[in-house]
């Protein structure tokens, strides 16, 4: 089976508390915690990261398939956030789209089937495991 990053990433940690940097191809970032858990806030927490690759994904996907279909949609946004149900244990990620104009009904439902099929919306959507090693 075939990665789907070229290069692992790897995410590292010393003495100070939720200070963490992620490497990545092209560099390394920084995730935190925010002050309200005693972390220093220097950079996005492991939710905002989890939803802005969401987010990046589903805007992408949209913009795409807007090109080819050469439809006059300049701008758009998505808005996300989440929150877990319990008994049994659920994620509900909410999604929403904006765009800067007026869009027919129809196209907003075909961008909608569009917006599900992102790449990492497939992978939220789907099972997942997670294989630890030490």
């Amino acid at each position: 089976m075939e990665n789907l990053l070229e290069n692992d990433i790897i995410g590292s940690i010393g003495t100070q508390k939720y200070f963490v940097q992620i490497e990545w191809r092209n560099g390394i970032f920084i995730m935190d915690e925010p002050k309200k858990i005693e972390g220093p806030d220097l950079g996005p927490d492991p939710y905002t990261t989890l939803l802005a690759a969401l987010a990046g994904c589903t805007l992408s996907t949209l913009r795409m398939y807007i090109n080819r279909k050469e439809w006059d949609i300049p701008s758009f946004k998505v808005s996300l956030n989440m929150y877990q149900e319990q008994n049994p244990v659920r994620t509900i990620i909410k999604r929403n789209i904006v765009f800067s104009n007026k869009i027919e009904d129809t196209i907003k439902q075909r961008l909608l089937v569009i917006a599900g099929k992102c790449p990492v919306s497939k992978i939220l959507e789907n099972s997942i495991t997670i294989d630890t090693k030490i």
